[in-house]
């Protein structure tokens, strides 16, 4: 009997110690994320976002014909999404794409290649205004639709049956299965819009993706919660039983936050923390291919001098910027295209910034000669020391690393050119709109590629681009940019981006003040998150 009674005991010992580890094997794959990009997006129409924060989101709930995979090392490779294949013609100016069987939109309908028709016309009419219907330029008389030549319906996109989808360039565009990859040109329902107009983005039960997850809640100002797509082609494949987007401004709140374990990614830290926090090594620093610069009102006094905007730019110290108020290993911006951008995707040849060189000296040792060379441009402008200037007032929007850099210049700018400047704080999604209406003076503007080509850098300053938010007008220039997308020639279009580029400097339309790196922390137990230089980060596959 007390034989029996042990076995009966080991036994349930046994059986608890095996449905303990059962339980932590389940909790451990039973992840729920919650990350913290930025603040509330001013939207999540695909068509209508301009922010990377945004995009991200929007990456995770819709898909395009081609999407971003992680390719092993943590870094995102260009494959077919909901297009099982694609085929291009031998002038290089018609792509056939072919949908996925088992494409289909999160409430179960099937996506079809009328989806994709609608869906590109409605970004390239001008009634939507999306900033970003430019990016289908490549795509024939799409630039004579904006201009309101042509209707939306002339577009060279088709449906020839419900899954195959094709695409008509005007000429051979290197780069445009990026485009395909690009949130702009994902697919959109236009029942869904019909019915909710512009309200359709704000409620998760017509928030209708077709990508891996899906919306479940949104909180307005607080977070964006979002859970597996179970019509999602690749579903039991998925990582995270929900992904959380919480939504904040302030860094102190996010790392505090990160370290309570309320947060698991985070991607923007204090500045008094940074240095901590890389010694520690909780700080990962990810190569980046943007460009942060301080964007100039062209069309407004007094920066509608191009003297009194180049005295600005030479003014700014980048090198006390980069090293003494951030610390994350940026690189001083001599121009605006940064390192690790190539003529085309693929192209073997050299690094348009290496060719290009510098379009000014960011030395630390040239710095005085800057400022020498700054006062002299204003007085020509007649604003000799600063007199007469009327008080310039610089916009930032609201975190510790816009707040220090801010301050920084207006110390540069008061003490070498003595000019007062205000500083104005402004939220996310109230900057944007005062960055498109042209309600500011002097404003950071960041800028990600949308794919990797200098064109993307470029062509947004010609003359009422959709993106030119500095409100620059210059016919040489646009010339210039016109040319390089008419050239299919690698050499002839460096030639022409690196003369362009050189105008863009030399007007000062904006004033490069760093290349980045893209700081963020991960919990160390979770993984399988990859990235995109372009600024994109993935936790469709995450693991822990």
């Amino acid at each position: 009997m007390k034989v029996f009674k042990k076995l009966i005991t080991l036994l349930l010992v046994i059986c608890l110690v095996f449905s303990f580890a059962a339980c932590n094997k389940t909790s451990s794959s039973q992840l729920n994320l919650n990350v913290c990009l930025s603040s509330e997006p001013e939207t999540i129409d695909p068509a209508l976002n301009s922010t990377i924060d945004a995009a991200v989101m929007i990456n995770h709930m819709f898909e395009g014909l081609m999407k971003y995979k992680d390719d092993g090392k943590g870094n995102a490779t260009l494959i077919t999404g909901q297009a099982k294949s694609y085929s291009v013609s031998t002038d290089g100016k018609v792509y056939t794409f072919t949908l996925r069987d088992d494409a289909k939109w999160s409430d179960g309908k099937a996506v079809t290649a009328a989806d994709f028709v609608y869906s590109w016309q409605r970004l390239i009419n001008p009634e939507t205004m999306a900033n970003y219907g430019y990016i289908l330029e490549p795509v024939q008389n799409a630039m004579s639709i904006m201009y309101g030549e042509k209707l939306p319906e002339e577009l060279g996109v088709k449906a020839i049956d419900e899954k195959t989808f094709q695409i008509t360039l005007e000429e051979p565009c290197s780069y445009f299965l990026d485009i395909c990859a690009f949130p702009a040109t994902f697919p959109i329902r236009q029942d869904i819009i019909a019915a909710n107009g512009d309200q359709w983005t704000f409620n998760a039960s017509t928030y209708i993706g077709n990508g891996p997850y899906k919306m479940t809640k949104w909180v307005h100002n607080s977070y964006i919660e979002l859970a597996k797509n179970e019509n999602y082609y690749d579903y039991a494949k998925l990582g995270p039983v929900s992904i959380k987007f919480t939504l904040m401004d302030d860094s102190n709140a996010m790392l505090a936050a990160y370290n309570s374990g309320e947060l698991n990614f985070i991607q923007s830290v204090p500045v008094g923390e940074i240095k901590t926090l890389l010694n520690d090594k909780k700080l990962t620093l990810a190569k980046s291919l943007s460009t942060y610069a301080i964007l100039f009102n062209n069309a407004s006094a007094p920066f509608d001098n191009a003297k009194v905007r180049n005295a600005f730019l030479l003014a700014i110290d980048r090198n006390y910027i980069t090293d003494t108020v951030l610390g994350t290993e940026q690189t001083p911006a001599s121009a605006f295209v940064p390192y690790g951008i190539f003529d085309t995707k693929g192209t073997k040849g050299k690094d348009f910034r290496t060719v290009g060189g510098d379009n000014y000296s960011v030395a630390a040792a040239d710095y005085k000669s800057n400022c020498d060379k700054a006062r002299a441009l204003l007085k020509d402008a007649g604003y000799e020391g600063g007199q007469g200037l009327p008080v310039v007032e610089y916009m930032y929007v609201s975190s510790s690393e816009n707040k220090a850099i801010a301050e920084a210049l207006q110390n540069m700018w008061q003490t070498e050119l003595g000019v007062t400047v205000k500083l104005v704080n402004q939220e996310g999604s109230v900057y944007g709109e005062s960055l498109y209406t042209g309600a500011y003076q002097i404003a950071p503007f960041y800028w990600a590629p949308d794919y990797n080509d200098p064109i993307s850098f470029l062509d947004i300053w010609v003359t009422d681009g959709m993106n030119n938010v500095a409100f620059y007008s210059n016919a040489a220039y646009d010339s210039l940019i016109q040319q390089v997308k008419d050239s299919s020639k690698t050499s002839q279009r460096m030639s022409l981006m690196h003369q362009a580029e050189k105008i863009l400097i030399d007007d000062a339309v904006i004033a490069p003040v760093y290349f980045f790196t893209q700081p963020y922390m991960l919990n160390s137990d979770i993984k399988g998150m990859y990235y995109s230089p372009m600024g994109y980060f993935f936790f469709t596959y995450c693991t822990k």
